[in-house]
């Protein structure tokens, strides 16, 4: 990897252009990635809000962006899977299906800490 044996304030412009790149490529070639950015424009204002505090705030928001995380990180393991194997087999199959469920279980706790959050 280039960065390898850069320190300091040069190594972290790198690392961060480097996630910049990884968002772009996210956001280009997963329709996912997109509407769950396109959803949080709309949801981040609105948790900022809505939230009576900084700790409810900040819980809405980071919910939001857990999402975000975790849709980055199933995207980098199917593009590892395609990658290394083509064809069909259990356990890519099994990657990306336990990658997707870490996505689901990322909505499912949006749903849950808005919901305890504003009506509760």
């Amino acid at each position: 990897m280039p960065s390898k044996g850069t320190n300091g304030l040069k190594r972290l412009i790198k690392a961060f252009s480097y996630s910049l790149q990884g968002m772009r490529a996210a956001f280009k070639n997963e329709a996912a990635f997109r509407q769950e950015v396109f959803l949080s424009f709309i949801l981040v204002p609105l948790g900022l809000w809505l939230g009576d505090n900084g700790l409810e705030r900040a819980v809405l928001v980071g919910s939001l962006l857990l999402v975000m995380i975790t849709e980055l990180i199933n995207s980098g393991i199917e593009a590892v899977v395609d990658r290394v194997d083509v064809e069909h087999n259990e356990l890519s199959g099994m990657a990306k299906d336990v990658g997707s469920a870490a996505v689901l279980i990322a909505l499912i706790n949006v749903t849950v800490v808005w919901i305890l959050i504003l009506f509760f």
